[in-house]
């Protein structure tokens, strides 16, 4: 006799958007993660992210697993969508208990994506950036450069911020939020503004380099986000080549950010340019030099992902 199937689980709980944000915001995100690498998370041993072209953009698949949880990310990158009015971010997390990998919750995966990137460049600046850094340069003006402005001000004392955009009407609108909802000193400029900047952070889809490297002060953190092809990229070989540069891991950069690739196909830099990862300079294991400056380049990796997803479940209670 064929013994009685056990009673299905129950469906595990569908986290929105709202609620996503609800529970997590910053610097608690950074936290997060910051806690997570010095507790000895590595991300150099996250699994690679597997890119699949399709006609509409690309396909995503993130998996990770870590301590508590395991997860993975199923994210959409539709550049048309802009223009239709819809996320160029689409997608979802399923949250998996880490000892059975039952389904613990699914979360919107933009509104994931949306928060746990600019928390990873506020942990950067958090641990790269001078500590009286004032003045912000923006490249961007879509969902992350708002979520960032939002971040970087949990970290560092920001008064003003200028907003470089290739169209005005996404520059002003930035602007406005700036002025009215953060109390900031903000207005619109070019990239020459990266001379006078503290903090210069890339939030775009540019494929070529935003600014000339050469004007950027030594006292500067530069945070670089807008992309993970190897052919694309944010910042110039000036600036790489004689900056401090970070990455959350070293297997993830090489592999996908343009921004290194590029300049080491040219023979700017070598394979020991750079200074360090994230969990190097969480757990203190990376000097931070102070006399030239700092470039974080991030692609965003699947460990983030899971960190930032554990703690939004683990505040669902």
């Amino acid at each position: 006799m064929t013994p009685p199937l056990p009673p299905p689980p129950p469906p595990p709980p569908v986290l929105d958007a709202g609620t996503v944000d609800r529970l997590l915001g910053h610097p608690a995100a950074a936290d997060a993660l910051e806690e997570a690498l010095r507790a000895g998370l590595d991300p150099e041993l996250t699994p690679p992210r597997t890119v699949t072209p399709v006609p509409a953009g690309q396909l995503l698949l993130m998996p990770a697993a870590w301590g508590r949880y395991a997860g993975v990310k199923v994210a959409g990158v539709a550049p048309a969508n802009p223009a239709r009015g819809l996320p160029r971010i689409t997608g979802g997390y399923l949250l998996l208990d880490g000892r059975t990998l039952m389904p613990l919750a699914q979360l919107d995966g933009a509104a994931l994506t949306a928060l746990r990137t600019p928390a990873v460049s506020a942990l950067a600046v958090r641990l790269l950036a001078v500590h009286d850094a004032r003045h912000l340069v923006l490249f961007g003006a879509g969902p992350q450069a708002y979520g960032h402005l939002r971040a970087l001000r949990a970290e560092r004392p920001l008064h003003r911020v200028t907003v470089v955009t290739r169209t005005p009407e996404g520059g002003k609108a930035l602007v406005e939020y700036a002025r009215t909802d953060l109390g900031l000193e903000a207005r619109t400029g070019t990239p020459g503004a990266v001379a006078e900047a503290d903090l210069i952070v890339c939030c775009t889809t540019a494929r070529e380099p935003l600014f000339d490297g050469g004007l950027v002060p030594d006292h500067a953190t530069v945070v670089a986000v807008g992309s993970h092809e190897p052919d694309a990229r944010e910042t110039d070989t000036a600036l790489v080549r004689r900056a401090a540069v970070f990455v959350e891991a070293r297997a993830a950069a090489y592999e996908e950010a343009g921004d290194l690739i590029i300049p080491a196909a040219e023979g700017a830099i070598g394979p020991g340019h750079v200074a360090g990862n994230l969990a190097d300079l969480a757990t203190g294991r990376a000097p931070v030099p102070v006399d030239r400056p700092r470039l974080f380049k991030s692609v965003g990796m699947a460990w983030q992902d899971l960190v930032v997803a554990g703690e939004v479940y683990r505040r669902l209670g």
